[in-house]
């Protein structure tokens, strides 16, 4: 099991956004969690994914490849998500002043990987994801899906073994967002990540090894 974690409550103030979730992902496996706005999807993703902590920390857990990641130290865990976790986020999040290759490498820098081996593999990952003549473009020279493509290697680099992806083509257009959802499926069996997509895209939903329905904070529907 890749992803193990058992009741997990979020709450901000009196807005109870969990409400006692659990759920298990099989290592691998690409999931969709989908549900209307407001249901508690990415509070959830968040939190499996480390970014946040839920409000009950005694009363539940979470396991990442059998590594218990609440009681993780804040060191250990930036340098456990660093190593092992990739983020996708639908805005990209690219840094403006760098290009497509150096935003790429920062979380291979931040790991203190060597900075050749650093570059080659980033320039691998660039051509692998046909991006081999946007190597030196900076953000404002891409188009919006050579951008969520450049922040799909950037998530790749330090060859991670979840990638968490929030509404990853939530800005892209149809094609684009198409040929995204292809990619995944292409990474999965290249690479062997496993994938928790957070998505309003039914046509991803659909192609899923496993769709998570939530509503209102609970998971309503499981399904292969």
């Amino acid at each position: 099991m890749m992803i193990q974690a058992q009741n997990l409550h979020k709450s901000y103030g009196t807005l109870e956004v969990l409400k006692g979730v659990s759920i298990s992902i099989n290592k691998g496996e690409i999931v969709a969690i989908v549900g209307p706005s407001g249901a508690g999807k990415t509070t959830l993703l968040q939190i499996i994914g480390t970014l946040d902590k839920p409000t009950n920390v005694k009363g539940s857990s979470i396991s990442i490849n059998q590594a218990d990641v609440l009681n993780l130290k804040a060191k250990e865990l930036a340098r456990f998500r660093n190593k092992h976790i990739g983020f996708i986020f639908q805005f990209h999040q690219l840094l403006p002043e760098f290009t497509a290759l150096e935003n790429v490498c920062i979380p291979a820098f931040i790991a203190n990987r060597d900075k050749k081996e650093v570059e080659k593999r980033a320039k691998e990952l660039l051509v692998f994801l046909g991006l081999e003549n946007r190597v030196s473009h900076k953000p404002n020279e891409l188009s919006g899906g050579e951008q969520q493509r450049v922040a799909v290697a950037r998530a790749l680099i330090n060859d991670p073994l979840v990638i968490f992806a929030d509404e990853p083509s939530g800005n892209l257009d149809t094609d684009s967002a198409e040929h995204l959802h292809q990619l995944f499926f292409r990474l999965r069996d290249e690479f062997g990540q496993t994938f928790v997509i957070v998505t309003h895209n039914q046509e991803l939903a659909n192609m899923a090894d496993r769709k998570i329905e939530m509503v209102d904070g609970e998971i309503i529907l499981n399904e292969n």
